[in-house]
């Protein structure tokens, strides 16, 4: 689109294109695509000039071949991005769910020979680069290579190899780095602390000018751009909707100045959000959200969602949802369990709900839903558990593992038969995070938590939703159904007071890009289904 005529133009790439980034003269780009849209293992890193037709677009980089490297053929593969000024080209490509590879190209000599003269930055080293940006010279990076909370270093472009990397905001035992915006000399680093955000500004020697105000606990973003210290700070809580302040990088103290709020039909000064820690059943220690209507009395039988989803390095963070005011109104809690698997406390908690240490999470899970009855918050007839994706294979999990301690599940968009998932649509991608039946030793742990093949015959399962869609390119449809079948024929429960439902969206995939109508109907949906089996409709 010419954003000043307002005219479409006719150049169009097709084939799940993204990550577009420009040459500052306009005179190009660099985008990451598949060469062939139905094959997700086919990514590619191309060079687009504009004029040109794009079936001669440059390939820069692309994904290795099984007959290259069978186990880098699968993974997320590679990407790719420019510099503002357009210097330099940083090419990367995913190892496994929590490691990269990255190297740098001088993007001028590209554009003058035509070829790809890639410098190593971290080659084979465990951790990820998740950040890369030039700036005045010096090329910095966001990485937990060497450093699992996380690190912000520096080097030449001329030597980027990690042996020639310095600190420049180090490492800290009690936060994780989760971003990082630049600013005209200054870095703001985003850090999660207690799974919620705080910021601290910077000065590019890593000097400290303090943490900046914000409205309380909550998530953040933060916009910045390099020849201005002015920023847009973006914050939400689960009482807070998601707001836009307009501040100063350099006077981090200086109350940040409201700049837009969404006008929400609801009252957020109505709600009470606080956070409790509690043991899992090896000990450690798990944080979790509770969120409920300010007064309420705790009788040990408030209808209670509780919600988890502990996988990919993924946090689960303050989120505001005007939906949840419903559930709220009419006397519920909302928990959000803090599990392993996630990347609420670093990389080794990620660590620890992965591969064979999967079921960490499922218990960490199970100890939630314990905590919450034991400490009079409700009981297992009021309580309904919510998951999707990997969430989904947690509900399902608790499902089969423990029944009786819920009367309800949501099961959205699940991954359920862990014996076969590798084999279905982009799943290969997971198997650095789950493993493989196709191992002899992972089949094993695999196989004892595995919720399709767990089912046991003349079992009393609570009520469970499970939803698939059609389209979904990411977790086959294929595994809802079969689990919505076996459960129908395992359960002894009555179906027409505990029923085993499927939903099967026609029309839609992983949720992703669902039109607001869509997203409205799954709310309902699935907030009715929890309502009805904890009894909050007969009154």
């Amino acid at each position: 689109l010419d954003v000043n005529t307002l005219q479409t133009l006719d150049l169009e790439i097709p084939s799940k294109t993204r990550s577009v980034t420009w040459l500052p003269d306009e005179s190009g780009f660099v985008y990451n695509n598949l060469k062939d849209a139905s094959n997700p293992y086919s990514g590619q890193v191309m060079f687009h000039r504009m004029g040109a037709n794009p079936a001669a677009d440059a390939l820069l980089f692309r994904q290795f071949t099984k007959d290259e490297n069978e186990k880098l053929a699968t993974t997320w593969g590679p990407y790719g991005s420019l510099s503002e000024d357009g210097h330099w080209l940083v090419l990367g490509y995913w190892i496994d769910t929590k490691s990269n590879d990255l190297w740098l190209v001088n993007f001028d000599e590209f554009l003058k020979t035509g070829k790809v003269n890639k410098h190593v930055v971290t080659l084979g080293e465990p951790g990820l680069v998740k950040d890369a940006k030039v700036v005045d010279g010096t090329l910095y990076l966001q990485t937990t290579k060497g450093a699992p909370q996380g690190r912000i270093v520096a080097t030449d472009p001329a030597q980027p190899e990690s042996s020639n990397w310095r600190d420049i905001v180090p490492e800290r035992a009690d936060a994780v780095i989760e971003g990082v915006a630049w600013a005209d000399g200054l870095i703001a680093v985003t850090y999660l602390k207690n799974a919620s955000n705080v910021v601290e500004v910077f000065e590019r020697t890593g000097k400290s000018l303090g943490t900046l105000d914000q409205p309380g606990i909550g998530s953040v973003g933060l916009s910045a751009e390099l020849d201005r210290t002015e920023a847009f700070l973006t914050f939400t809580s689960y009482n807070y909707p998601t707001t836009i302040f307009r501040m100063d990088l350099a006077k981090p103290q200086v109350a940040p100045v409201l700049w837009q709020r969404p006008d929400v039909p609801v009252d957020p000064e109505t709600v009470e959000v606080k956070q409790v820690w509690y043991p899992s059943k090896d000990g450690t220690p798990i944080s979790m959200f509770l969120v409920y209507k300010k007064g309420l009395k705790l009788n040990g039988a408030a209808p209670t969602l509780l919600y988890g989803y502990g996988g990919f390095n993924i946090s689960e963070t303050p989120r505001f949802s005007a939906t949840m005011f419903q559930w709220f109104d009419a006397g519920g809690v909302y928990a959000v369990a803090n599990l392993r698997g996630g990347g609420e406390y670093g990389d080794a908690w990620h660590e620890a709900g992965m591969l064979e240490k999967k079921q960490n999470v499922f218990d960490d899970f199970i100890a939630a839903g314990e905590w919450l009855i034991t400490n009079g918050y409700t009981e297992p007839k009021k309580l309904a558990i919510w998951g999707g994706s990997n969430g989904g294979l947690l509900t399902g999990a608790l499902v089969v593992q423990r029944p009786d301690l819920f009367q309800a599940a949501i099961v959205a968009v699940p991954l359920l038969d862990m014996l076969r998932y590798q084999n279905f649509l982009m799943a290969r991608y997971w198997v650095p995070e789950y493993g493989t039946a196709e191992d002899p030793e992972q089949f094993k742990y695999l196989f004892d938590y595995s919720p399709y093949q767990q089912i046991k015959p003349g079992t009393e399962y609570p009520a469970v939703l499970l939803t698939a869609g059609e389209h979904d390119a990411r977790v086959h449809p294929v595994h809802a159904r079969k689990m919505a079948a076996a459960l129908q024929a395992a359960t002894t429960s009555d179906p027409a007071k505990k029923p085993v439902l499927l939903w099967v969206d026609m029309e839609a995939g992983h949720g992703q890009g669902k039109p607001l109508d869509l997203r409205l109907r799954d709310v309902v949906d699935s907030r009715i289904f929890a309502m009805w089996q904890l009894g909050m409709l007969d009154k």
